[in-house]
């Protein structure tokens, strides 16, 4: 059990647990998983000011049209905090974090191209969730939206 599963059983969300080793890339996490680089969701933590911050799901072969997440949010200005902020609003260090579990329920924005079934990080090194796109943004509240490239 780890923050995520334990979230995930709260929200009454059904997923599987992949266990892995430590991977040095998405690809090799996709491939560790069994599932193709745009099926493993990448949660980047993003800062609108300094007690403002929102996790953005985005699929594995796609990155962050930042135009397109600004427009939505209605700022002019959003920016990555470092990984010592990052790690203090989420709970998670990079490359674990999650919106399951974090230590702040900050709003969530997924990527309109989540869909069908996804893997999305457990909450530690290794550790993968797989999950329906459509139960875990129904679960987390999430806006889903057109916000990658």
């Amino acid at each position: 059990m780890t923050k995520a599963t334990e979230a995930a059983d709260a929200l009454g969300l059904a997923y599987e647990v992949t266990k892995h080793g430590r991977v040095n890339s998405l690809e090799e996490a996709a491939a560790a998983r069994g599932i193709e680089p745009a099926k493993l969701i990448k949660t980047i933590v993003v800062r609108l000011s300094d007690d403002d911050y929102r996790f953005v799901l985005v699929p594995g072969d796609r990155e962050i049209a930042w135009p397109k997440l600004r427009t939505l949010l209605g700022v002019n200005r959003i920016s990555m905090p470092d990984a010592n902020t990052a790690l203090d609003v989420t709970g998670y260090v990079r490359g674990t974090i999650t919106p399951l579990g974090s230590t702040n329920a900050w709003p969530v924005i997924a990527d309109e191209r989540i869909t069908g079934t996804i893997s999305i990080g457990g909450g530690d090194h290794g550790v993968g969730m797989t999950v329906d796109a459509q139960s875990l943004t129904k679960a987390l509240n999430a806006t889903v939206a057109d916000v990658t490239e």
